[in-house]
């Protein structure tokens, strides 16, 4: 049955980000022919609904207020619980990142829905969809199938390919005034201290360091791998405690979980709380001079080896490449 999906996108520093365009494909699958209704919250953003609308949105919802101008998830969820009751949608579609982790148990507990997190695959469209979901730290996928009620789920990034960008599709865009009231907590400025470049939740490429790297300026070699590769630099939860970089750059159980097409692990031992977050890469490389470490065992591929002198060969092969091509 063709189902109506409210799909949240997500705003930073003015452009959308792209696990918005990653829940639309999904929506779209969930509705199975029916209507995906793409969503917009903050300050000065509707210019940006169109993109929601070339990614695969019917339509295009705009609520616009000062106070949604940073993320609470009192105005936030007053805005989408607003949009839920003038739609009365099916199912509700948000990316699994910061905002979409403390939104959606909020929303989903008001409207005394369920709510299926962390969603890394959809198998099946419409009421046949199957929901596929890690559990146990990633060591196992279970998967969950709705079987009455509100169909809500959060989406990992770069997990569901997003759909082609089609700039002739055309579709409404509404702004909708709701009162944001009541807030609990008003944002007064927002303190950026993190990695800079490729956002390292949507990163294709990332490099990450551990203890092995041995001290901040080890994390150098890193970076200008990563840059080479278009890609983030990360880190494990050792290097960050031992203080060679800021804990914003953490992957793992505790930091942040991620699933590039590539993640190369430099000086990185595999701790289990590390695995947690970057096990489903695509492409594991892991370069360790400890032939026993445990990050070999979920890499595809392991150099035996001192990362200071492993990865200086890397960025000399991949500049060599660049230039003769």
């Amino acid at each position: 049955m063709a189902k109506k999906i409210l799909v949240l996108g997500e705003v930073r520093d003015g452009a959308l980000r792209n696990v918005s365009f990653e829940a639309i494909a999904a929506a779209k699958q969930i509705s199975d022919g029916g209507e995906v209704v793409g969503a917009l919250f903050g300050d000065q953003v509707a210019d940006l609904a169109k993109e929601l609308i070339a990614y695969g949105a019917d339509r295009a919802l705009v609520v616009e207020h000062p106070h949604l101008k940073t993320y609470t998830s009192d105005g936030f969820s007053q805005a989408l619980l607003a949009l839920v009751e003038q739609e009365k949608p099916e199912g509700i579609v948000i990316g699994h990142t910061s905002l979409g982790k403390d939104l959606s148990p909020k929303v989903a507990s008001r409207l005394q829905s369920g709510l299926i997190s962390d969603v890394t695959e959809i198998e099946g469209t419409g009421d046949d969809a199957l929901f596929v979901r890690p559990i146990y730290s990633g060591k196992a996928f279970e998967k969950v199938k709705i079987k009455e009620g509100l169909v809500f789920v959060t989406v990992r990034p770069n997990n569901i390919a997003p759909l082609e960008r089609d700039e002739s599709r055309t579709g409404d865009v509404q702004s909708v005034s709701v009162d944001i009231k009541n807030l609990r907590t008003i944002v007064k400025e927002v303190v950026r201290n993190a990695t800079t470049g490729v956002d390292l939740s949507e990163a294709k490429v990332i490099v990450s360091g551990g203890r092995g790297v041995k001290s901040a300026e080890g994390f150098e070699p890193l970076r200008e791998l990563a840059n080479l590769l278009g890609g983030a630099v990360g880190a494990s939860r050792g290097a960050c405690d031992a203080g060679y970089c800021d804990y914003a750059m953490q992957i793992g159980q505790t930091g942040k979980v991620v699933t590039p097409d590539l993640y190369i692990a430099c000086g990185i031992s595999g701790a289990i709380q590390h695995l947690a977050g970057m096990s489903n890469s695509k492409v594991i490389v892991a370069i360790n001079k400890d032939p026993e470490a445990n990050i070999f065992k979920v890499a595809d591929y392991g150099i035996v080896g001192d990362l200071f002198e492993v990865v200086p060969l890397l960025i000399e092969e991949i500049k060599a490449l660049k230039v003769n091509s």
